[in-house]
């Protein structure tokens, strides 16, 4: 069972952007910032983010985060 930003995983596509709250957003932008849990997080709009730009010095957080999808959990 798997859910959230990972997806579901279960082969059908139409549903991969489920939110928290059950519905399913179409766009990349509405299906992230359902899931933004601090207020100093900025909304991602429909303009594709320059994130080395948008989050300086966010870098080594960003590769702590992200090693944990690149771990044995996800291997």
């Amino acid at each position: 069972q798997v859910r959230g930003l990972c997806g579901t995983y279960n082969w059908n596509q139409g549903d991969e952007f489920t939110t928290p709250a059950g519905d399913v957003e179409i766009s990349v932008a509405a299906f992230a910032n359902k899931y933004r849990v601090s207020g100093e997080c900025p909304a991602l709009g429909p303009i594709p983010l320059e994130p080395c730009g948008d989050f300086a010095g966010q870098q080594e957080l960003a590769e702590a985060a992200c090693a944990v999808l690149q771990g044995p959990a996800f291997q």
